[in-house]
């Protein structure tokens, strides 16, 4: 196929597959760092004569909900390949036209960025943390072309952290396509570095922006060898990474906010706090975001391939893609021994206690509340919602379901495991890079189990419906007593409650079924008394729960929308969990045995 441009007075003739690999290049500085602004050029060439379309990203690998970064571009401009200023008009909230040009538009525009996370940019004196889909324009029509950056740090000691391929130039890199581009965040600072390489001999990499100690980052970097460590088990295999190395790109700053977010060969994690003030939580989103390299990265989700910038990007199948890697982010912390079993567990019961209770399991299944990601996955608003009440997180509701699973699995089928169903999905779907359906996942079940049947059922029970199993006996087998907490607790029900004008204002909604919500009290009512006592303060909340028995009536004097109101409520008992190990001297053999299957926890 022959492509003819205009080029000067005479007719070019070049062949297609040759503009294919004239690259986009873009170049970044950050003169006015202090005030988070970065200086953007980006060059087009071979362009022939059709109108070039520029667009502004509204999504981000990772996120399934929309987020407008063309909101922080402004001062547009643009030349020709002669350096002629040339029109550029903008179509849409989102896009940008240079209709006349001589086959090379030269764009520049100027970025504020100011929030580290997964999503977004942040340009200060400190680093350039850059996500390439809040940083960068792209144009339509040139998604294949190769790609070319370089940024020009304000300080000698910046370094840059990344999954891009280096290039000539400290500061240079190369992407092959928009997609691996858009995929490829990029840290520029003095971060402490540490790298090791692993079984296969591909080489890990963490890079480390914080305000703490090298020792610090030492302890925390011997932490992630032992959860990759894990996690390569669990699959028999690390994923092979482009170019040979995986990166952890992690921010622990206080002007950072907390986040996690994966990509093909790197991940972002951004804390607030510093590895020592938090005693190395961070570790657990690193596991999680780990996990992702192979679910996710390259287990991967049908209707994600590929990935649309400009749009939402749904797919019923996040209780898996996220919800199985929250059980499996845990599950490898507690068999690397970086947790022991009470943290453990305590974490299991956590999610218990989040999911088994709440409301929205009467409003959908895992799959189809992961069908909610775009209006929840950092989406924002700022109309009230019901969430609380209609929605449970495919997180959580995901990791209960791989729970029961696994345990299920382990006593039905004896030798079978979660390892070896996710070991097979990673063979099927994952080594292989072939984008799985739905029903590839209950499939897979089906084939790992022998049992088609079972499969069946427990997809139409758990994963298309919202039912849960009696997990007491799942965790007896394993020498563990799922109990009630607290059964001589009463509650009214789980609210956030804030002392304001000589009563307490209810900032979220109440639950239904709970006792409040039954007299008819709900987000933005400020109660005034519960029974004898006055409610001025938090604390006065406390002390009627713990004055007051489930079963026991009282009247409660509230305030709605300025009408004082008054209702007789009855206080209910509090259902939250606790997981527990028996005792040593009760422990069986067998019990013994599954734990430390399971687990790799001994009955030490």
């Amino acid at each position: 196929m022959k492509t003819v441009l205009l080029c000067g007075a005479g007719v070019l003739a070049l062949n297609a597959s040759a503009l294919a690999e004239t690259p986009v290049e873009y170049a970044a500085s950050f003169d006015n760092a202090a005030h988070h602004e970065a200086r953007i050029t980006a060059t087009f060439s071979a362009l022939g004569d059709a109108p070039l379309n520029l667009r502004m990203s509204r999504a981000s690998p990772g996120r399934y909900a929309l987020h407008e970064f063309a909101k922080n571009v402004y001062s547009v401009s643009a030349v020709d390949g002669a350096g002629k200023p040339l029109a550029v008009e903008r179509t849409d909230p989102y896009s940008w036209r240079v209709a006349d040009h001589d086959g090379t538009v030269r764009v520049t525009y100027t970025l504020f960025a100011d929030r580290a996370d997964g999503t977004y940019s942040q340009i200060d004196r400190t680093h350039a943390h850059l996500n390439m889909p809040a940083t960068f324009m792209w144009a339509e029509g040139l998604e294949d072309r190769p790609i070319a950056v370089s940024f020009a740090a304000p300080d000698k000691s910046w370094k840059a952290a990344t999954q891009l391929v280096p290039a000539r130039g400290r500061l240079s890199f190369t992407a092959p396509n928009l997609q691996y581009f858009m995929d490829s965040p990029t840290e520029l600072s003095a971060f402490d570095m540490r790298e090791w390489k692993i079984a296969d001999g591909q080489t890990v990499r963490l890079a480390v922006h914080h305000a703490g100690t090298r020792e610090d980052v030492d302890r925390f970097a011997e932490m992630a060898k032992n959860v990759v460590e894990e996690q390569i088990a669990i699959y028999g295999e690390a994923p092979e990474f482009d170019h040979g190395v995986y990166t952890f790109i992690a921010d622990y700053l206080p002007h950072a906010s907390g986040d996690g977010m994966e990509h093909r060969n790197s991940t972002i994690i951004s804390r607030t706090d510093g590895l020592y003030e938090s005693d190395f939580a961070h570790l657990g989103t690193l596991s999680h975001e780990f996990f992702h390299a192979w679910n996710v990265e390259r287990i991967r989700p049908a209707e994600l391939e590929p990935f649309d910038f400009f749009a939402a990007n749904p797919t019923p199948s996040l209780w898996f893609a996220e919800g199985f890697t929250n059980y499996y982010g845990k599950l490898a912390l507690v068999r690397s021994g970086e947790w022991d079993l009470d943290k453990y567990l305590d974490s299991v019961v956590g999610a218990l206690n989040f999911v088994l209770p709440a409301p929205g399991r009467a409003y959908g299944s895992p799959q189809s509340m992961s069908m909610e990601a775009a209006f929840v996955d950092a989406a924002t608003a700022i109309d009230p919602n019901n969430r609380g009440n209609v929605f449970v997180s495919y997180y959580p509701y995901g990791e209960v379901v791989a729970l029961a699973l696994d345990l299920t699995l382990r006593q039905r089928f004896g030798d079978v495991t979660l390892d070896d169903y996710m070991r097979l999905m990673w063979a099927k779907h994952g080594k292989t890079e072939k984008p799985y359906a739905p029903d590839d996942l209950k499939t897979a079940l089906a084939e790992v189990t022998g049992d088609a049947a079972f499969a069946a059922e427990f997809f139409a029970s758990y994963i298309e419906d919202g039912a849960l199993p009696d997990y007491a006996p799942l965790f007896a087998e394993a020498g563990l007593k799922l109990a009630l907490a607290d059964p001589d607790k009463a509650t009214l029900g789980p609210v956030s409650v804030e002392a304001k004008d000589g009563g307490l204002l209810l900032t979220s909604e109440t639950r239904i079924g709970t006792p409040l919500y039954e007299a008819g009290v709900g987000r933005g009512d400020r109660i005034v008394s519960v029974g004898r006592f006055r409610t001025d303060s938090e604390g006065d909340w406390e002390k009627a729960l713990k004055r007051h028995e489930p079963g026991e009536r009282v009247t409660i004097a509230y305030e709605s929308r300025g009408e004082p109101r008054s209702a007789e409520v009855a206080f209910a008992a509090d259902g939250a969990l606790k997981l527990k190990s028996v005792d040593a001297a009760e422990l069986t053999d067998a019990q013994k045995a599954f734990r430390e299957s399971w687990l790799k926890v001994g009955d030490e």
